[in-house]
């Protein structure tokens, strides 16, 4: 595997968790990147834009223009994968937390 499919594939997990410790289980693009940032990926919105709508194809988001921006929520697939109840091709598998 390439080193940037494995940069993806870890940026798509962070999305999830990240999803999966709001209240709401939602996040604007923008505050998604910026989660992003914080974890070492520093890509464009647009491309932040490209993991959502991958993820969405998955069944792992759901996502809502409101506006300019795009709003993503977490799907059961995408709750699942964070769980570790089942697993998403193309998405880093989450490790074992205490």
């Amino acid at each position: 595997m390439a080193f940037e499919e494995h940069l993806v594939e870890d940026a798509r997990l962070v999305i999830l968790k990240e999803l999966a410790s709001q209240n709401d289980n939602r996040l604007s693009e923008t505050m998604l990147g910026h989660v992003l940032q914080i974890f070492g990926h520093t890509r464009s919105r647009e491309w932040v834009r490209a993991q959502l709508r991958k993820l969405e194809e998955m069944g792992a988001v759901k996502l809502t223009e409101v506006g300019t921006v795009v709003v993503a929520d977490l799907a059961q697939a995408g709750l699942d994968h964070v769980e570790r109840r089942a697993f998403l091709d193309f998405v880093r598998r989450p490790g074992l937390e205490a």
